[in-house]
């Protein structure tokens, strides 16, 4: 659209606001969103085309958002989605786990910074062997702290179905740390 053009039909208001809105969510949310889709197993080489896509998602529902509503959940339901999606193509079935630890702070020694990494890479790995619906409960609950209620409503889900996806997450979770402890045993 050339200068001329856009002095003659302005941005709306409404819109003008609802871009500045998003770009500020955009700004305080894109980290977020980039470290719940690596916990939902998007490999690292994707993630920034992922997280994209979920914020295009996202401006796409903004006027459907419930500001009465904690935020997050309702971003973690669509990095879900997307994460979902993404597993779902076949490209990707055998990358899900990467390395997407944290960087070690300049105050931590060899040791720490491998023990967290070790710590890190255990987790993402029992993750990815969660089924993906208790994993997205699993995680909203246990790892972003919101309660299960939230957890519902964020996913769509009754309250009742997020406890035992809650649950049974924790059991397959466990499980699977249990697995991957031994396989590293006998190495």
């Amino acid at each position: 659209m050339s200068v001329a053009a856009q002095h003659e039909h302005p941005p709306k208001a409404d819109t003008a606001a609802t871009l500045t809105r998003f770009r500020a969510l955009f700004d305080d949310n894109f980290a977020y969103v980039w470290h719940s889709l690596a916990r939902l197993g998007v490999a690292e080489r994707d993630l920034e085309d992922v997280a994209h896509e979920v914020f295009l998602a996202v401006h796409a529902k903004l006027d459907q958002y419930d500001v009465a509503r904690p935020l997050r959940p309702w971003l973690f339901a669509f990095a879900a989605g997307s994460a979902a999606d993404y597993r779902r193509l076949a490209r990707h079935r055998m990358d899900l786990v990467a390395d997407h630890a944290d960087a070690p702070s300049d105050a931590a020694t060899g040791d720490d910074v491998l023990a967290l990494r070790e710590r890190h890479a255990l987790v993402d790995a029992a993750l990815a062997e969660v089924d993906d619906e208790k994993r997205a409960v699993l995680i909203l609950h246990e790892l972003d702290e919101c309660p299960i209620p939230e957890v519902a409503v964020a996913l769509g889900i009754p309250e009742g179905t997020a406890y035992s996806r809650l649950r049974v997450g924790r059991e397959q979770f466990g499980a699977a740390v249990r697995r991957i402890q031994k396989r590293k045993e006998r190495l």
